[in-house]
C-alpha cells in the first residue's frame, strides 16, 4: 500500500499538526523561497546559503573552511559544493593553510565584497516584507521566543552550536 501526502499528514497527532513546530518550519521555508527568488530576480546569480557562506567568509576573513562547516551548520561535503561555486564565480579563493597544506583558508574577493555591497539594499527589502504589520514591540517578543525555542531544543538534545547562541 502506497501512502499519499494527505494519508502521512493525517498520521501526524493533530496537536502537533497545530503547533509551533510545523509552522515555523512552513514559515522558514517560506521565507528561504522568498529570499532564492528574489536574489535570481535581481541578479545576483546567488542562492541564500551562497550568501550567507560569502557573507560568514567576509566576517571571517582568513577562516580555515571547517570552522565556516561548524559556523554554518552544513556538513563538510555540502560546504564544499557551497564553496566550489563561489571560487569558481569568483566571489571567493582557497588559499591552502601555511602551518597544514591539508586544511585550506578563505578569503573574500574584490568580486564578491562587490555582490555583498550591491546587495545591503535587497536584505533591507526582505527585512521589510518579513516585518510589514508586525510591530517593532512585536518583532521582539517574536525573536524572544524563537530564542526561547532554541534553547529548549538545544537544552534537549544537548548541543551547544554557534546558530543556538543569541546573535
Amino acid at each position: 500500500m502506497q501512502l499519499n501526502y494527505l494519508d502521512i499528514c493525517n498520521m501526524i497527532p493533530k496537536d502537533f499538526r497545530e503547533s509551533l513546530a510545523p509552522n515555523l518550519g512552513k514559515t522558514v521555508k517560506l521565507i528561504e523561497y522568498c529570499v532564492d527568488e528574489m536574489l535570481a530576480r535581481k541578479g545576483f546569480n546567488l542562492t541564500k546559503m551562497q550568501f550567507i557562506l560569502l557573507h560568514n567568509v567576509h566576517e571571517q576573513n582568513g577562516a580555515c573552511q571547517n570552522d565556516l562547516a561548524y559556523a554554518s551548520n552544513r556538513n563538510k561535503s555540502s560546504l564544499t559544493r557551497a564553496i566550489n561555486v563561489l571560487e569558481k564565480k569568483n566571489y571567493i579563493a582557497r588559499i591552502p593553510c601555511k602551518d597544514d597544506k591539508r586544511m585550506n583558508q578563505l578569503f573574500i574577493t574584490k568580486s564578491g565584497m562587490d555582490v555583498l555591497e550591491r546587495s545591503a539594499p535587497f536584505f533591507e527589502e526582505i527585512r521589510s516584507i518579513i516585518h510589514k504589520g508586525i510591530s517593532d514591540e512585536e518583532a521582539s517578543k517574536v525573536i524572544e521566543i524563537l530564542e526561547r525555542i532554541r534553547e529548549n531544543v538545544n537544552n534537549e538534545i544537548q548541543l551547544d552550536l554557534p546558530s543556538n547562541k543569541k546573535q
